[in-house]
């Protein structure tokens, strides 16, 4: 019997649980620049879009996922029968491997392009050569992943497969050319952010789709991944934030003697030498990045997490004071799913973004006079009115103050704040024992206020006296949000090094 050769295999990185134990900190101050997704997952991603996947899990999808392979079709408009689904681009890349280059030739453009190509090659048997002009399969990596560049398309003799998960970013696509011949590969796992739910597609000619699917599983994609990526469609992503961001970001690391090269993905490359050795340095700072043999990548996430890695590399490099820890916290329920990102003391930089406007604007007024920085956004149950959403944004943001202010060593301790608004009047009082005890009379309360103060108190585990007395609703609740702001910052100053307490804890 002919055994099996073993091949290398793919290295996937670590945990974030194994790098927090190697440097000492919690699994959630990991922040990963190294996966190229964004900073949060999108406002479709929530309990109702699986409800209908969740009723039917018993059964298997007889139509192959045909909304979904529908809705793909229309987005690209091309027929439903020049889709296949598949569990991300990466089983794509293995089966036409074995389908165009079993025991044959491979190439790849740029050279220095994704690895799972020469993996891909090696399970089929392949050698990769270096001309794309003689190889019997070739994959273009447009644009290209590790270094952000947009590869002119090669004149070839063998099949054609254009990978084009970053597409989103560069805002240029090959679609035109699949009549043509051409396979090209998209993924829901960058622009939509959806990777973990592990969905790509191919659109290609009927004829050749036919036979991509003729070899593949029946149904390698889950149907909560394809309800997933079926919501995602309904609201595509909007990229232009995060490309903003990246060119920031790029602005930022020059600053700093770093050079970024030109990108046309969610990332950066920077050509070095030895950049394992920086990733090494940043890890205690819970910044994950990515080595490679010429360069080092930066994903681009969000501003806040960017500034993370910004103030790691000034410490590093220019010898800057180290900024304080940002505090990151996720809570997800069958009604909702919320991420916080929150750093005290801060700057008063402040984003609330959950569907609830008036309490988003409510915790954005606390959060800036208590002199904190946040980021707190997700999803809740709208449809069934404000009480889950509102009470869980704020308990969030209890537990992510709860964790911020840790054994409370070195605080005031107590806070007091008077703050009026027109005819309202709002006094706020607050002790940061450790017990979470609430006293709170707001009238008239638009509907939440005094709630959302008791969910707070509940997982900050402090101590919250709230009176606001008014004719506009509006204006006590934003008083009395105001007012405990101002409390919180007072008594999270710092006047020594004693745990205020004869207990010696809080």
């Amino acid at each position: 019997m002919t055994r099996p050769v073993a091949l290398d295999a793919y290295q996937w990185p670590p945990s974030n649980e194994a790098i927090a134990a190697k440097v000492g900190l919690n699994a959630n101050d990991i922040i990963r620049f190294d996966g190229n997704v964004p900073a949060a997952p999108p406002a479709s991603a929530r309990p109702a879009a699986l409800a209908r996947a969740l009723a039917d899990i018993n059964e298997y999808d007889r139509g192959r996922y045909e909304p979904l392979r529908a809705a793909i079709a229309a987005r690209h408009d091309v027929g439903i029968d020049q889709i296949a689904l598949g569990a991300g681009s990466d089983e794509f890349i293995v089966l036409l491997a074995r389908v165009f280059a079993q025991d044959a030739t491979v190439a790849t453009v740029p050279a220095n392009s994704y690895s799972m190509y020469r993996y891909a090659a090696l399970m089929a048997g392949a050698t990769v050569i270096d001309d794309p002009a003689e190889a019997d399969l070739v994959f273009v990596c447009r644009p290209n992943n590790p270094t952000g560049e947009l590869p002119d398309i090669p004149d070839v003799k063998g099949q054609l497969i254009i990978d084009e998960a970053y597409a989103d970013y560069a805002g240029v696509d090959a679609l035109d050319r699949v009549d043509d011949g051409v396979i090209v590969l998209r993924t829901f796992s960058k622009a939509f952010g959806l990777a973990s739910a592990r969905v790509g597609y191919a659109v290609a000619t009927p004829e050749l789709i036919s036979v991509i699917t003729s070899r593949q599983a029946p149904l390698s994609v889950s149907s909560l991944s394809a309800a997933l990526a079926l919501a995602g469609l309904g609201s595509p992503p909007d990229v232009s934030d995060q490309i903003a961001e990246r060119e920031r970001l790029g602005d930022e690391l020059r600053a700093l003697g770093l050079e970024p090269q030109r990108s046309f993905t969610n990332f950066l490359y920077i050509p070095m030498e030895n950049p394992g050795a920086l990733v090494e340095r940043l890890l205690p700072y819970g910044v994950v990045m990515r080595a490679f043999a010429g360069g080092l990548r930066i994903s681009v996430r969000d501003e806040l997490d960017d500034n993370v890695l910004l103030d790691a590399l000034r410490s590093e490099l220019q010898g800057a004071p180290r900024a304080p820890a940002t505090i990151r916290h996720r809570r997800a329920t069958a009604e909702t799913s919320l991420l916080v990102r929150l750093r005290v003391p801060g700057e008063g930089r402040v984003y609330v973004n959950t569907g609830q406007g008036f309490y988003d604007h409510m915790l954005q007024q606390l959060a800036f006079h208590g002199g904190m920085d946040l980021r707190l956004e997700g999803v809740g149950d709208l449809e069934t009115g404000a009480h889950h959403t509102v009470e869980d944004m704020m308990r969030t943001f209890g537990e992510a103050l709860d964790q911020a202010l840790g054994d409370r060593r070195g605080l005031t301790r107590y806070g007091e704040a008077r703050v009026p608004m027109d005819e309202a009047l709002a006094h706020a009082v607050v002790d940061l024992s450790g017990r979470a005890t609430a006293a709170i009379s707001i009238s008239p309360d638009p509907g939440m206020a005094a709630h959302a103060f008791e969910s707070l108190a509940q997982t900050a585990r402090i101590t919250l006296h709230v009176t606001a007395t008014g004719r506009n609703d509006h204006h006590v609740a934003e008083a009395a949000f105001k007012a405990v702001g101002r409390a919180l910052a007072q008594a999270m100053t710092r006047d020594g090094s004693l745990i205020r307490s004869t207990k010696g804890s809080l």
